[in-house]
């Protein structure tokens, strides 16, 4: 029916639209998101003129560039107070966080790579912090790759089939090498990442699972790479492990591993 695919076609512009703000600048103007997303500025600048008059994006008068207005904030913040995963694991990221001074934090998967959902800051002068929100790609980092280990074999191999963003110098983007390392990321039930999506930063993650087995995110400890060494990768991965588990539990899942204390 015309009329059904011209407006789920309206709609996806609109979302495309909104999802640029997520990955690119702050502040974009009507030239960039058309060329960004193939679009003519004249329908581009009609979409901005409608989120504008409803909140979702504002217009800074100077710069003619639009940002991410006050509706688009509310909502983002009702999602996250309404996040069943985020409200479960919270107190035990606060835990985490006490246990090793670094910085804890929840990752989620979403299309084409993943969003920190939350975070609770280290106590060390020298800590580290995440932003909230910006999507990164599911094979650079910890959190990233613990998912990634855990999807089904489709879902990895559609992942590893496209281009492979080099974040750092250290981010592995060959496919043949990251294969085995997700096998071995299975094995042991964690991920761990020095350098691969923050150069000087280093972490490690285990996946958060749902009542039916899926992956439903990741809690990682991360901190700067002098502090995040080999022995403290070794030391941390069984309680890291153990507060993922916690939390899938509450989340419904059976249980996947003995609960480790260590």
């Amino acid at each position: 029916m015309p009329e059904q695919t011209g407006g789920t076609e309206a709609t996806a512009r609109v979302a495309d639209v909104l999802l640029l703000f997520v990955d690119g600048p702050s502040s974009q103007g009507v030239s960039h998101i058309a060329r960004e997303l193939g679009l003519s500025k004249a329908v581009v600048h009609r979409i901005l003129t409608s989120l504008a008059g409803r909140g979702m994006v504002a217009l800074d008068p100077v710069t003619r560039e639009y940002r991410l207005g006050p509706a688009a904030a509310a909502i983002g913040a009702r999602a996250l107070r309404e996040s069943d995963l985020r409200q479960a694991a919270l107190p035990l990221l606060r835990e985490l966080r006490d246990e090793t001074r670094e910085t804890a934090t929840l990752s989620t998967p979403v299309p084409h790579g993943r969003v920190y959902l939350d975070q609770v800051v280290g106590t060390h002068e020298i800590k580290m912090t995440v932003e909230l929100g910006r999507r990164f790609p599911l094979h650079a980092g910890s959190s990233g790759k613990c998912m990634l280990a855990f999807l089904s074999a489709e879902e990895r191999d559609q992942v590893l089939a496209e281009p492979l963003e080099s974040l750092t110098p250290g981010t592995v983007v060959d496919p043949a090498v990251l294969r085995p390392e997700l096998d071995r990321i299975v094995a042991a039930g964690y991920a761990a990442s020095m350098g691969e999506r923050q150069a000087d930063a280093g972490s490690v993650a285990a996946p958060v699972f749902g009542v039916s087995g899926e992956v439903l995110g990741a809690i990682s400890v991360c901190g700067p790479r002098y502090r995040v060494t080999d022995e403290f990768v070794t030391a941390i991965a069984p309680r890291v492990v153990a507060v993922a588990d916690r939390i899938s539990h509450r989340l419904g899942a059976a249980p996947r591993r003995p609960e480790r204390t260590a």
